[in-house]
């Protein structure tokens, strides 16, 4: 093998997942850069390494040489030195810092930092706070340097190491050694099979009931993911067996071991965590409790009522609609749902109306900030996220609205509700008083929740709640393609995909990937924002029914990203490449910098001194340590799934063969009712015609209907505590 050496000009590209990197390394003495590819998980620009490979002519690429091992070291020359401290490794040394550090130090440099910071005070503007976080970061880093060589020499990808010791500390060695499966349950982004790996090359047994136990949790985890609250028994054995690679048998008994021991719950043969099986059983219990308890807000005449707010509104409302008005104001608790365009937001705005009358503590609150600001501009009042509505305890964790501490209303309307899981719900119910009215809207059409369940729907199927179902189409939504079309996906129905110049929907055919990409960035960077004036990166967004794939959401970001918003200079991290500008998505939600899951922003500044990311999410600043933007993805492009709630002027939507696990008739449905002005159909009318055929759905597992049959019919609130207190 052949042996080459240098620092990190640039990364080309990297996958995050599986470690392939394509960079450019400047070797001494050579001027030109050299093309190095290979499995390099997670090195920087600014790195110093060795690598060990051959040399190979890519058809396309040219001369590269395919990295087979490698080493990173510390730099030896003062390029490298300087380009090292420039990369942002080292908090508190940027660009201007590096150069004045080197210029002073020269060869000596990183042995000053080591051994001697205090000289660092020789350097022109570096004052005694700069150079004392230089101190702790260098102290930092040489012992996440520790952990990242063990890591490596386990097979883990070292971009992890600084969250690992960010969580453990000086112990971080030592946990992973204790237990390495409590890497995949506490660090976001280690999955169970980087655990493994490490435990596996620790000597832990193939087939020991640590290994076996923790693969079990982990495939259930890993289902929720997929939105299954629970499992059954006979499906659940085969999963983990490919998982682990032991046999069905040994997986059942140690099932039965962690039932017996109730970390696992088993009923009927369906298997459920207990966290989530507890989330079940509470929002059971909760509505039991709603449903039971007399209301606060005195009675009202219906009809009289009902008359009243038509002339105040100055509408007049359809039979269906007075039926939801009248219901709206005399029922504990109910759910109000349909398709666009059947009025939802006008009975918000009459039940709003009648109730103002009769009571002042009013909440209105929906999963998304961009769900909660549409909700305010219909009903002209204040809306709230539910996270934002529950108020997060940054000390504990938790929210601090609950059952001795409830939100403070009378009437409590929550949009959107299709999207809140099981989680977030048993929280928001276990927070409404049981005197509030409490009234759910939400199309169950829609797509699912992201998270674990379908409480909307399940809530409905339950029959133990009061329902009204809106059907018929009013309004202007009647001269919409947007809103017929979804009517007719929902109903099973080809969409009518005549050309309306003047219209609001379209479909433009292409039969080839290859084509359907050129199209899509044709009509973002191009036609659009000079056939209708659409901002590129505000009024329109791609929404693709997978991650996957040459139309895949990954694949069209980095090229959506390449045409609209270029950068010489990219920040490389977890594989993921970011310009400032650039559109970004938040992917889980984290309480303490206030952004959640499905939350788009806009990069606003890079610091690699500081080694931080700033990001606006509707006008607010949000900062992002380098080891966190693991939470972030490219937004140009993202999945139906991730956009639901959220509204946007124009939706362009892949619809194509080479997506035909994800074609589902909900998915088509969901994705078409996220445009306001302007959707775009860009694929085939045979992938078009198979999702509205598909109308099965992924389903998913859960228990929520027969528990809420249990405890809101079947038990009493007394009986409920008894067996599940709180």
């Amino acid at each position: 093998m052949e042996e080459i050496y240098g620092y990190i000009e640039n990364i080309v590209y990297a996958d995050s997942e599986k470690g392939f990197t394509v960079a450019k390394l400047k070797e001494p003495k050579k001027k030109d850069l050299t093309c190095i590819v290979g499995v390099m998980p997670s090195i920087q620009p600014g790195e110093t390494i060795r690598c060990r490979g051959g040399w190979r002519i890519h058809s396309e690429y040219g001369q590269q040489f395919e990295v087979k091992s490698f080493e990173l070291q510390a730099p030896s020359d003062l390029v490298g030195i300087q380009k090292y401290l420039e990369s942002g490794m080292i908090k508190g040394i940027g660009p201007v810092y590096a150069e004045r550090i080197v210029k002073s130090f020269g060869l000596n440099t990183l042995d000053v930092i080591d051994k001697s910071p205090d000289r660092l005070l020789e350097v022109s503007g570096l004052g005694s706070k700069r150079m004392e976080r230089i101190k702790e970061c260098w102290t930092q880093q040489k012992a996440i340097r520790e952990v990242m060589i063990f890591l490596r020499g386990h097979g883990v990808s070292p971009s992890y190491a600084q969250k690992i010791y960010k969580k453990y500390g000086d112990t971080s060695i030592e946990k992973v050694r204790g237990n390495p499966y409590q890497l995949a349950k506490e660090i976001h982004g280690i999955g169970f099979k980087s655990a493994d790996l490490i435990a596996q090359n620790l000597g832990i047994p193939f087939d020991s009931p640590a290994r076996i136990d923790a693969g079990i949790e982990h495939t259930l985890w890993e289902l929720s993911n997929d939105g299954h609250v629970c499992y059954p028994l006979i499906e659940l054995l085969p999963e983990v067996e490919t998982i682990l690679q032991v046999p069905k048998e040994t997986v059942e008994i140690r099932v039965h071991a962690l039932v017996e021991r109730q970390e696992l719950i088993n009923q009927e043969e369906k298997i459920w965590v207990k966290p989530l099986y507890l989330t079940e059983v509470g929002i059971a219990r909760e509505l039991a409790r709603l449903t039971q308890a007399s209301c606060h807000i005195r009675a009202v005449q219906t009809d009289k009522a009902i008359e009243w707010v038509q002339q105040k509104l100055s509408i007049e409302l359809a039979p269906e609609q007075k039926s939801a008005v009248s219901l709206g104001v005399q029922e504990k608790l109910l759910v109000v749902t349909g398709g666009p365009g059947t009025g939802k937001s006008t009975i918000t705005k009459a039940i709003l109306s009648i109730t103002e009358k009769i009571a002042t503590r009013i909440v209105l609150a929906a999963p998304t900030g961009r769900a909660a600001k549409r909700m305010s501009e219909i009903t002209g009042k204040k809306a709230s996220t539910i996270h934002s509505l529950l108020e997060i305890d940054f000390k504990t964790g938790k929210f601090k609205r609950n059952k001795d501490n409830p939100i403070p209303c009378d009437l409590i309307i929550v949009d959107e509700a299709s999207m809140i899981d099981s989680q977030l719900m048993n929280q928001l119910l276990k927070a409404i008083p049981s005197e509030a009215r409490s009234i759910f809207i939400g199309d169950i059409d829609q797509l699912p929740s992201v998270g674990p369940g379908n409480v909307l729907k399940n809530i409905i199927e339950s029959q133990c709640i009061a329902v009204i179902q809106l059907k018929k189409i009013f309004r202007q939504a009647a001269g919409s393609m947007i809103i017929s079309n979804a009517h007719r996906i929902n109903a099973g129905e080809f969409p009518d995909l005549s050309y309306n110049p003047r219209g609001d929907f379209q479909f433009i055919e292409a039969e080839n990937p290859e084509d359907v990409v050129k199209i899509i960035v044709d009509l973002v960077s191009t036609r659009l924002t000079k056939s209708h004036r659409f901002h590129k990166f505000d009024d329109i967004q791609v929404l693709s029914p997978m991650k996957r794939g040459l139309i895949g959401s990954e694949n069209l970001n980095a090229v959506l990203q390449q045409e609209l918003n270029p950068s010489p200079t990219p920040l490389f991290r977890f594989g993921r490449c970011f310009h400032v500008g650039d559109k970004v998505m938040q992917i889980r939600n984290n309480y303490e910098k206030e952004v959640y899951n499905g939350d788009v922003g806009k990069i606003l500044e890079i610091d690699l001194t500081e080694q931080t990311l700033k990001v606006v999410f509707d006008g607010k600043c949000v900062a992002y340590d380098f080891i966190e933007i693991d939470e972030l993805i490219l937004a140009y492009a993202v999945s139906i799934h991730k956009y639901q709630g959220s509204e946007c002027p124009c939706v362009i939507i892949p619809v194509h063969t080479s997506h035909f696990k994800m074609l589902f008739r909900n998915l088509l449905y969901t994705g078409l009712t996220r445009g306001k002005k302007r959707v775009i159909f860009v694929g085939t009318k045979k992938a078009l015609a198979i999702a509205i055929r598909n109308e099965e759905v992924l389903k998913r597992h859960t228990g929520l209907k027969e528990t809420i049959c249990k405890y809101v019919l079947g038990k009493t609130m007394r009986e409920a505590e008894q067996l599940y207190p709180a």
